[in-house]
């Protein structure tokens, strides 16, 4: 209680414990980013060899998740301990090297837990001390895997976009963000639009412009921020895109007529808009 009473009562440490509670949520995330792709192909495989009538081999599955085996070395199979895994910290102790090989740890590692730890300080600063806090930093953990995620394989998983979906529907309930109104049309004006420009483009050019995952995942973004916001979304997701795509040209030699996935830049517009939409819309409004 004494602590609760602490996080309402001083700004200064609700921010601290936002920023210290980030840097173990981007650790974990670090995880989920790996691990969770290599979960989905291991069970599209094993779907894949029950429907031709192939054995199965279901062990392999079942010693891989999101907690089981504890990290290790890549190369040398080296065991992270406990004090090796502490986020940021361990990185610099260790200065960016495996204790056991001393092969290099890839710096994406601290990046996630720094950028995770930015957000949420930023997202605590942004609503204080409130429910609405509390919502927004798990909205925000869960586009950031999201993004990197997309990035990386070019897929949206639904163990992450629908419970964000659900998520928001139930907190319409309580117009914690926007009202239920607000937020069922959002839900729906977000995946129905997506959905219609991909089968347009699709009978136009004969090509799939996108997946079906950005569909959900502007759904679920649409049932946080409404459906009013969801121009501004559009709006950002365009910003974003720019930016990171000529970025990624300029500084990384990427060719400009290769495909880049879309979630990532509505995940960063949709984080964006829960934060700053509504002052938007009244400055445009204004």
């Amino acid at each position: 209680m004494e602590a609760l009473q602490l996080l309402e009562s001083s700004q200064l440490f609700f921010v601290i414990a936002s920023g210290a509670l980030g840097l173990v949520v981007g650790s974990f995330l670090n995880v989920v980013i790996y691990r969770l792709p290599v979960m989905m192909e291991r069970s599209w495989t094993r779907e894949c060899r029950e429907h031709a009538g192939e054995p199965v081999d279901t062990t392999e599955q079942e010693h891989f998740n999101l907690l089981t085996p504890a990290s290790r070395c890549p190369k040398c199979d080296h065991r992270i301990t406990a004090l090796e895994n502490i986020p940021v910290i361990s990185y610099l102790f260790l200065k960016g090297r495996c204790s056991g090989c001393a092969t290099a740890i890839p710096v994406r590692y601290p990046t996630v837990e720094l950028t995770t730890a930015v957000l949420s300080i930023i997202t605590a600063l942004h609503f204080g001390y409130s429910l609405q806090a509390v919502a927004a930093l798990g909205f925000t953990w869960a586009l950031i895997p999201l993004f990197l995620i997309d990035f990386d394989h070019q897929i949206l998983p639904d163990s992450i976009t629908l419970p964000l979906l659900w998520t928001g529907l139930l907190l319409s309930l309580f117009n914690l963000f926007v009202d239920s109104q607000s937020s069922i049309i959002g839900a729906a004006a977000g995946y129905l639009s997506l959905w219609a420009i991909f089968h347009i483009f699709k009978l136009l050019t004969g090509k799939e412009g996108m997946g079906y995952g950005d569909f959900k995942l502007l759904g679920a973004i649409g049932a946080w921020v409404g459906w009013q916001s969801l121009p501004v979304v559009i709006l950002f997701s365009s910003v974003v895109g720019a930016v990171i795509g000529i970025t990624l040209i300029l500084f990384k030699g990427r060719d400009h007529s290769q495909p880049m996935p879309f979630g990532p830049f509505l995940a960063a517009a949709g984080w964006m808009t829960l934060l700053w939409g509504n002052d938007i819309i009244r400055l445009y409004l204004q």
